[in-house]
Protein backbone atom coordinates (compact mmCIF):
# COMPACT_ATOMS: atom_id res chain seq x y z
CA UNK A 1 0.00 0.00 0.00
CA UNK A 2 2.82 2.43 0.93
CA UNK A 3 4.49 1.87 -2.45
CA UNK A 4 1.25 2.53 -4.32
CA UNK A 5 0.60 5.57 -2.13
CA UNK A 6 4.05 7.06 -2.78
CA UNK A 7 3.63 6.58 -6.52
CA UNK A 8 0.23 8.23 -6.45
CA UNK A 9 1.16 11.08 -4.10
CA UNK A 10 4.35 12.01 -5.93
CA UNK A 11 2.90 12.02 -9.44
CA UNK A 12 2.55 15.63 -10.63
CA UNK A 13 -0.98 16.87 -11.36
CA UNK A 14 -2.01 17.09 -15.01
CA UNK A 15 -3.26 20.71 -14.87
CA UNK A 16 -2.66 23.56 -12.40
CA UNK A 17 -4.60 26.76 -13.14
CA UNK A 18 -3.47 29.79 -11.11
CA UNK A 19 -5.46 33.03 -10.89
CA UNK A 20 -4.79 36.37 -9.23
CA UNK A 21 -7.78 38.64 -8.73
CA UNK A 22 -7.23 42.06 -10.35
CA UNK A 23 -9.42 43.82 -7.76
CA UNK A 24 -8.41 42.26 -4.41
CA UNK A 25 -5.53 40.24 -2.98
CA UNK A 26 -7.44 36.98 -3.63
CA UNK A 27 -5.53 34.17 -5.31
CA UNK A 28 -7.05 30.95 -6.62
CA UNK A 29 -5.96 27.57 -7.91
CA UNK A 30 -7.81 24.86 -9.81
CA UNK A 31 -5.78 21.66 -9.59
CA UNK A 32 -6.76 18.78 -11.86
CA UNK A 33 -4.88 15.72 -10.70
CA UNK A 34 -5.77 13.79 -13.86
CA UNK A 35 -8.31 13.67 -16.66
CA UNK A 36 -9.03 9.99 -15.97
CA UNK A 37 -12.08 9.05 -18.02
CA UNK A 38 -11.85 12.37 -19.89
CA UNK A 39 -12.89 14.64 -17.00
CA UNK A 40 -12.26 15.60 -13.38
CA UNK A 41 -14.42 16.74 -10.48
CA UNK A 42 -14.07 18.49 -7.14
CA UNK A 43 -15.58 21.39 -5.19
CA UNK A 44 -14.57 25.02 -4.74
CA UNK A 45 -13.49 26.26 -1.31
CA UNK A 46 -12.42 29.60 0.14
CA UNK A 47 -10.44 30.39 3.24
CA UNK A 48 -7.77 32.83 4.35
CA UNK A 49 -4.35 31.19 4.30
CA UNK A 50 -5.20 28.46 1.76
CA UNK A 51 -2.35 27.51 -0.58
CA UNK A 52 -1.82 25.42 -3.69
CA UNK A 53 -0.63 22.37 -1.71
CA UNK A 54 -3.95 22.19 0.13
CA UNK A 55 -5.81 22.26 -3.19
CA UNK A 56 -3.49 19.61 -4.67
CA UNK A 57 -3.95 17.24 -1.72
CA UNK A 58 -7.74 17.63 -1.93
CA UNK A 59 -7.69 17.00 -5.71
CA UNK A 60 -5.87 13.72 -5.10
CA UNK A 61 -8.36 12.87 -2.33
CA UNK A 62 -11.24 13.46 -4.76
CA UNK A 63 -9.75 11.04 -7.27
CA UNK A 64 -9.61 8.33 -4.62
CA UNK A 65 -13.20 9.22 -3.61
CA UNK A 66 -14.44 8.70 -7.17
CA UNK A 67 -13.26 5.07 -7.04
CA UNK A 68 -16.04 4.62 -4.43
CA UNK A 69 -18.73 7.10 -5.47
CA UNK A 70 -18.26 7.09 -9.25
CA UNK A 71 -18.12 8.28 -11.96
CA UNK A 72 -14.70 6.89 -13.00
CA UNK A 73 -13.07 10.29 -13.48
CA UNK A 74 -10.04 12.21 -12.22
CA UNK A 75 -9.89 14.25 -9.06
CA UNK A 76 -9.81 18.04 -8.98
CA UNK A 77 -10.30 20.90 -6.54
CA UNK A 78 -10.52 24.67 -6.60
CA UNK A 79 -9.38 26.87 -3.76
CA UNK A 80 -9.32 30.62 -3.23
CA UNK A 81 -7.09 32.27 -0.63
CA UNK A 82 -9.45 34.96 0.63
CA UNK A 83 -11.43 35.75 3.78
CA UNK A 84 -14.97 34.34 3.21
CA UNK A 85 -16.39 36.95 5.61
CA UNK A 86 -15.08 39.83 3.49
CA UNK A 87 -17.99 41.75 1.91
CA UNK A 88 -16.17 41.53 -1.45
CA UNK A 89 -16.55 37.72 -1.51
CA UNK A 90 -19.34 37.69 -4.15
CA UNK A 91 -17.26 39.75 -6.60
CA UNK A 92 -14.24 37.49 -6.05
CA UNK A 93 -16.33 34.39 -6.79
CA UNK A 94 -17.86 36.01 -9.89
CA UNK A 95 -14.42 36.83 -11.33
CA UNK A 96 -13.03 33.42 -10.34
CA UNK A 97 -15.81 31.44 -12.04
CA UNK A 98 -15.59 33.62 -15.14
CA UNK A 99 -11.85 32.88 -15.38
CA UNK A 100 -12.32 29.15 -14.84
CA UNK A 101 -15.46 28.78 -17.02
CA UNK A 102 -13.61 27.28 -20.07
CA UNK A 103 -12.53 24.36 -17.83
CA UNK A 104 -16.07 24.02 -16.46
CA UNK A 105 -17.52 23.89 -19.98
CA UNK A 106 -15.19 21.17 -21.22
CA UNK A 107 -13.77 18.77 -18.64
CA UNK A 108 -14.02 19.99 -15.02
CA UNK A 109 -17.07 19.74 -12.74
CA UNK A 110 -17.25 21.62 -9.45
CA UNK A 111 -19.60 22.20 -6.52
CA UNK A 112 -19.74 23.84 -3.11
CA UNK A 113 -17.11 23.23 -0.45
CA UNK A 114 -15.74 24.96 2.65
CA UNK A 115 -17.26 28.49 2.87
CA UNK A 116 -18.70 28.31 -0.67
CA UNK A 117 -22.38 27.39 -0.97
CA UNK A 118 -23.49 25.07 -3.77
CA UNK A 119 -27.02 26.43 -4.15
CA UNK A 120 -26.66 30.15 -3.43
CA UNK A 121 -23.21 30.77 -4.90
CA UNK A 122 -21.80 28.07 -7.20
CA UNK A 123 -24.89 27.32 -9.31
CA UNK A 124 -26.11 30.91 -9.96
CA UNK A 125 -22.62 32.40 -10.46
CA UNK A 126 -21.48 29.69 -12.90
CA UNK A 127 -24.75 30.08 -14.83
CA UNK A 128 -24.02 33.82 -15.15
CA UNK A 129 -20.61 32.85 -16.59
CA UNK A 130 -22.27 30.87 -19.40
CA UNK A 131 -21.94 27.41 -17.81
CA UNK A 132 -25.16 25.34 -17.98
CA UNK A 133 -24.37 23.63 -14.70
CA UNK A 134 -21.20 23.41 -12.52
CA UNK A 135 -20.92 19.72 -13.55
CA UNK A 136 -21.22 20.43 -17.29
CA UNK A 137 -17.54 19.66 -17.88
CA UNK A 138 -17.99 16.13 -16.50
CA UNK A 139 -20.89 15.55 -18.90
CA UNK A 140 -18.93 16.82 -21.90
CA UNK A 141 -15.57 15.24 -21.02
CA UNK A 142 -16.67 11.89 -19.58
CA UNK A 143 -20.24 11.01 -20.56
CA UNK A 144 -20.19 12.68 -24.00
CA UNK A 145 -24.00 12.63 -24.25
CA UNK A 146 -26.06 13.83 -27.17
CA UNK A 147 -27.33 17.40 -26.81
CA UNK A 148 -30.84 16.18 -25.91
CA UNK A 149 -29.53 13.67 -23.38
CA UNK A 150 -27.25 16.32 -21.85
CA UNK A 151 -30.20 18.69 -21.43
CA UNK A 152 -32.23 15.94 -19.72
CA UNK A 153 -29.45 14.88 -17.37
CA UNK A 154 -28.41 18.41 -16.46
CA UNK A 155 -32.09 19.12 -15.70
CA UNK A 156 -32.15 16.06 -13.44
CA UNK A 157 -28.94 17.18 -11.72
CA UNK A 158 -30.18 20.76 -11.26
CA UNK A 159 -33.45 19.60 -9.77
CA UNK A 160 -31.94 16.84 -7.65
CA UNK A 161 -29.20 18.67 -5.76
CA UNK A 162 -31.50 21.52 -4.69
CA UNK A 163 -34.45 19.21 -4.11
CA UNK A 164 -36.22 20.11 -0.87
CA UNK A 165 -36.60 17.10 1.42
CA UNK A 166 -40.22 16.08 1.92
CA UNK A 167 -39.77 12.82 3.82
CA UNK A 168 -39.64 13.34 7.64
CA UNK A 169 -37.33 10.33 7.86
CA UNK A 170 -34.60 12.42 6.23
CA UNK A 171 -35.53 16.01 7.15
CA UNK A 172 -35.32 17.39 10.72
CA UNK A 173 -38.23 19.71 9.84
CA UNK A 174 -39.99 19.51 6.47
CA UNK A 175 -41.34 23.06 6.89
CA UNK A 176 -37.77 24.45 6.96
CA UNK A 177 -36.97 23.29 3.40
CA UNK A 178 -33.69 21.46 3.94
CA UNK A 179 -32.21 20.23 0.65
CA UNK A 180 -30.40 17.07 -0.43
CA UNK A 181 -27.16 19.10 -0.55
CA UNK A 182 -27.67 20.29 3.05
CA UNK A 183 -28.02 16.82 4.54
CA UNK A 184 -26.49 14.09 2.38
CA UNK A 185 -22.83 14.23 3.47
CA UNK A 186 -23.62 14.04 7.19
CA UNK A 187 -26.13 11.29 6.47
CA UNK A 188 -23.36 9.28 4.80
CA UNK A 189 -21.01 9.79 7.78
CA UNK A 190 -23.69 8.38 10.10
CA UNK A 191 -24.62 5.54 7.71
CA UNK A 192 -20.94 4.56 7.50
CA UNK A 193 -21.02 3.96 11.28
CA UNK A 194 -24.22 1.90 11.04
CA UNK A 195 -22.83 -0.23 8.20
CA UNK A 196 -19.53 -0.64 10.04
CA UNK A 197 -21.28 -2.23 13.03
CA UNK A 198 -23.51 -4.35 10.76
CA UNK A 199 -20.50 -5.72 8.84
CA UNK A 200 -17.78 -5.92 11.51
CA UNK A 201 -20.11 -6.85 14.39
CA UNK A 202 -22.08 -4.91 16.98
CA UNK A 203 -24.87 -2.35 16.91
CA UNK A 204 -24.84 1.43 16.72
CA UNK A 205 -27.81 1.68 19.08
CA UNK A 206 -26.78 2.88 22.54
CA UNK A 207 -23.20 3.70 21.48
CA UNK A 208 -21.88 7.09 22.61
CA UNK A 209 -20.56 9.55 20.05
CA UNK A 210 -18.41 12.69 19.89
CA UNK A 211 -18.86 15.08 16.94
CA UNK A 212 -16.28 17.68 15.91
CA UNK A 213 -17.72 20.61 13.95
CA UNK A 214 -21.37 21.65 13.66
CA UNK A 215 -21.66 22.94 10.09
CA UNK A 216 -23.72 21.14 7.46
CA UNK A 217 -21.76 17.89 7.83
CA UNK A 218 -21.31 17.74 11.61
CA UNK A 219 -24.83 18.81 12.51
CA UNK A 220 -26.49 16.39 10.08
CA UNK A 221 -24.14 13.53 11.11
CA UNK A 222 -25.05 14.17 14.78
CA UNK A 223 -28.75 14.32 13.90
CA UNK A 224 -28.75 11.02 11.95
CA UNK A 225 -26.56 9.26 14.56
CA UNK A 226 -29.11 10.24 17.23
CA UNK A 227 -31.94 9.13 14.95
CA UNK A 228 -30.41 5.65 14.68
CA UNK A 229 -30.10 5.35 18.46
CA UNK A 230 -26.55 6.53 19.19
CA UNK A 231 -26.07 8.91 22.13
CA UNK A 232 -24.15 12.06 21.21
CA UNK A 233 -22.25 12.97 24.41
CA UNK A 234 -20.21 15.91 23.14
CA UNK A 235 -19.99 18.42 20.30
CA UNK A 236 -16.98 20.68 19.80
CA UNK A 237 -17.32 23.64 17.45
CA UNK A 238 -15.17 26.69 16.64
CA UNK A 239 -16.81 28.90 19.27
CA UNK A 240 -17.36 26.36 22.05
CA UNK A 241 -19.32 23.21 22.61
CA UNK A 242 -21.79 21.14 24.59
CA UNK A 243 -21.27 18.07 26.75
CA UNK A 244 -23.85 15.66 28.16
CA UNK A 245 -22.18 12.51 29.46
CA UNK A 246 -25.49 10.61 29.44
CA UNK A 247 -26.04 11.55 25.81
CA UNK A 248 -28.50 13.95 24.24
CA UNK A 249 -31.90 12.49 23.40
CA UNK A 250 -32.96 12.47 19.75
CA UNK A 251 -35.34 15.36 20.44
CA UNK A 252 -32.56 17.38 22.12
CA UNK A 253 -30.27 16.67 19.17
CA UNK A 254 -32.97 17.76 16.75
CA UNK A 255 -33.38 21.03 18.70
CA UNK A 256 -29.63 21.66 18.56
CA UNK A 257 -29.77 21.09 14.81
CA UNK A 258 -32.73 23.42 14.29
CA UNK A 259 -31.29 26.14 16.56
CA UNK A 260 -27.84 26.42 14.94
CA UNK A 261 -26.98 29.84 13.57
CA UNK A 262 -25.80 29.37 10.01
CA UNK A 263 -23.06 26.78 10.44
CA UNK A 264 -22.45 27.46 14.12
CA UNK A 265 -23.61 25.60 17.23
CA UNK A 266 -25.89 27.63 19.50
CA UNK A 267 -27.15 26.43 22.88
CA UNK A 268 -28.04 27.80 26.31
CA UNK A 269 -25.65 25.19 27.71
CA UNK A 270 -22.62 26.20 25.62
CA UNK A 271 -19.26 26.01 27.33
CA UNK A 272 -16.12 27.80 26.13
CA UNK A 273 -13.90 26.29 23.44
CA UNK A 274 -11.08 25.99 26.00
CA UNK A 275 -13.25 24.00 28.42
CA UNK A 276 -14.83 21.72 25.85
CA UNK A 277 -11.43 21.09 24.22
CA UNK A 278 -10.02 20.18 27.63
CA UNK A 279 -12.83 17.73 28.48
CA UNK A 280 -14.27 16.23 25.29
CA UNK A 281 -11.38 13.95 24.27
CA UNK A 282 -11.59 12.01 27.54
CA UNK A 283 -15.35 11.40 27.43
CA UNK A 284 -16.47 7.79 27.36
CA UNK A 285 -17.47 7.30 23.69
CA UNK A 286 -17.23 4.54 21.09
CA UNK A 287 -17.82 6.73 17.98
CA UNK A 288 -15.97 9.84 16.80
CA UNK A 289 -17.11 11.85 13.76
CA UNK A 290 -14.56 14.55 12.82
CA UNK A 291 -16.57 16.95 10.63
CA UNK A 292 -14.67 20.23 10.97
CA UNK A 293 -11.68 21.49 8.96
CA UNK A 294 -8.89 19.23 7.70
CA UNK A 295 -5.78 18.26 9.67
CA UNK A 296 -7.00 18.99 13.21
CA UNK A 297 -6.82 15.69 15.13
CA UNK A 298 -3.62 15.21 17.12
CA UNK A 299 -2.07 12.01 18.39
CA UNK A 300 -2.67 13.17 21.98
CA UNK A 301 -6.42 13.49 21.27
CA UNK A 302 -6.43 10.03 19.65
CA UNK A 303 -4.70 8.52 22.70
CA UNK A 304 -7.25 10.07 25.06
CA UNK A 305 -10.21 8.81 23.01
CA UNK A 306 -8.76 5.31 22.61
CA UNK A 307 -8.10 5.14 26.38
CA UNK A 308 -11.76 6.14 26.92
CA UNK A 309 -13.15 3.29 24.80
CA UNK A 310 -13.20 4.64 21.22
CA UNK A 311 -14.04 1.96 18.64
CA UNK A 312 -14.60 3.71 15.31
CA UNK A 313 -13.87 7.00 13.54
CA UNK A 314 -16.11 8.02 10.63
CA UNK A 315 -14.43 10.88 8.80
CA UNK A 316 -16.68 13.72 7.73
CA UNK A 317 -13.68 16.02 7.19
CA UNK A 318 -11.23 15.40 4.37
CA UNK A 319 -7.85 14.32 5.81
CA UNK A 320 -8.90 14.86 9.46
CA UNK A 321 -5.58 13.97 11.11
CA UNK A 322 -2.93 16.57 11.85
CA UNK A 323 -0.40 15.07 9.41
CA UNK A 324 1.49 17.00 6.75
CA UNK A 325 1.29 14.05 4.33
CA UNK A 326 -1.43 14.20 1.65
CA UNK A 327 -3.21 11.06 2.85
CA UNK A 328 -1.79 8.47 5.12
CA UNK A 329 0.50 10.23 7.58
CA UNK A 330 1.91 8.87 10.86
CA UNK A 331 -1.03 9.93 13.07
CA UNK A 332 -3.56 8.33 10.74
CA UNK A 333 -1.45 5.17 10.49
CA UNK A 334 -1.02 5.05 14.30
CA UNK A 335 -4.80 5.39 14.77
CA UNK A 336 -5.62 2.89 12.01
CA UNK A 337 -3.45 0.27 13.72
CA UNK A 338 -5.35 0.66 17.02
CA UNK A 339 -9.03 1.16 16.17
CA UNK A 340 -11.38 1.18 13.16
CA UNK A 341 -10.89 4.26 10.96
CA UNK A 342 -13.43 4.62 8.13
CA UNK A 343 -11.57 6.84 5.65
CA UNK A 344 -12.97 10.14 4.40
CA UNK A 345 -13.30 8.99 0.79
CA UNK A 346 -15.83 6.35 1.90
CA UNK A 347 -17.55 8.03 4.86
CA UNK A 348 -18.06 11.49 3.32
CA UNK A 349 -18.65 10.53 -0.32
CA UNK A 350 -22.37 11.45 -0.12
CA UNK A 351 -22.30 14.59 -2.26
CA UNK A 352 -19.98 13.06 -4.86
CA UNK A 353 -22.34 10.08 -5.05
CA UNK A 354 -25.38 12.34 -5.44
CA UNK A 355 -23.73 14.02 -8.43
CA UNK A 356 -22.91 10.61 -9.94
CA UNK A 357 -26.46 9.36 -9.29
CA UNK A 358 -28.12 12.30 -11.04
CA UNK A 359 -25.75 12.05 -14.00
CA UNK A 360 -27.13 8.61 -14.78
CA UNK A 361 -30.04 8.23 -17.17
CA UNK A 362 -33.46 8.87 -15.63
CA UNK A 363 -33.23 7.99 -11.94
CA UNK A 364 -35.88 8.12 -9.23
CA UNK A 365 -36.10 11.58 -7.67
CA UNK A 366 -37.58 10.61 -4.28
CA UNK A 367 -35.77 11.40 -1.02
CA UNK A 368 -35.70 7.69 -0.23
CA UNK A 369 -34.16 6.69 -3.58
CA UNK A 370 -31.46 9.39 -3.36
CA UNK A 371 -30.47 8.70 0.26
CA UNK A 372 -30.65 4.91 -0.12
CA UNK A 373 -28.33 5.10 -3.14
CA UNK A 374 -25.68 6.90 -1.03
CA UNK A 375 -26.17 4.43 1.83
CA UNK A 376 -25.77 1.40 -0.47
CA UNK A 377 -22.65 2.91 -2.09
CA UNK A 378 -21.03 3.38 1.34
CA UNK A 379 -22.07 -0.07 2.51
CA UNK A 380 -20.59 -1.70 -0.62
CA UNK A 381 -17.27 0.10 -0.08
CA UNK A 382 -17.08 -1.00 3.58
CA UNK A 383 -18.09 -4.55 2.62
CA UNK A 384 -15.40 -4.61 -0.08
CA UNK A 385 -12.81 -3.50 2.48
CA UNK A 386 -14.01 -6.19 4.92
CA UNK A 387 -13.70 -8.82 2.17
CA UNK A 388 -10.02 -7.87 1.83
CA UNK A 389 -9.38 -7.56 5.58
CA UNK A 390 -11.88 -8.70 8.20
CA UNK A 391 -9.86 -7.22 11.09
CA UNK A 392 -11.20 -4.15 12.90
CA UNK A 393 -7.81 -2.48 12.49
CA UNK A 394 -6.01 -1.29 9.34
CA UNK A 395 -9.36 -0.61 7.65
CA UNK A 396 -8.12 2.64 6.10
CA UNK A 397 -4.89 1.01 4.92
CA UNK A 398 -6.90 -1.74 3.20
CA UNK A 399 -9.42 0.71 1.71
CA UNK A 400 -6.59 2.84 0.26
CA UNK A 401 -4.98 -0.25 -1.24
CA UNK A 402 -8.26 -1.25 -2.93
CA UNK A 403 -8.72 2.27 -4.32
CA UNK A 404 -5.12 2.89 -5.40
CA UNK A 405 -4.96 -0.34 -7.40
CA UNK A 406 -7.57 1.28 -9.66
CA UNK A 407 -5.53 4.48 -10.04
CA UNK A 408 -1.82 3.55 -10.18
Amino acid sequence: MKELLNLYQNKAPEIVFNWKDPETDAEGWAVINSLRGGAAGGGTRMRKGLDMNEVLSLAKTMEVKFTVSGPAIGGAKSGINFDPNDPRKKGVLERWFKAVSPLLKNYYGTGGDLNVDEIHEVIPITEDSGVWHPQEGVFNGHFKPTEADKINRIGQLRQGVIKVLENPKFSPDVSRKYTVADMITGYGVAEAVRHYYDIYGGNVQGKKAIVQGFGNVGSSAAYYLAQMGAKVVGIIDRVGGVINEDGFTFEEMRELFLNKEGNTLKSDNMISFEEVNDRIWSLNAEIFAPCAASRLITREQVDKMVASGLEVISSGANVPFSDKEIFFGPIMEYTDERISVLPDFIANCGMARVFAYFMERRVQMTDEAIFNDTSITIRNAIQNTFSNNSSKTNISKTAFEVALKKLV
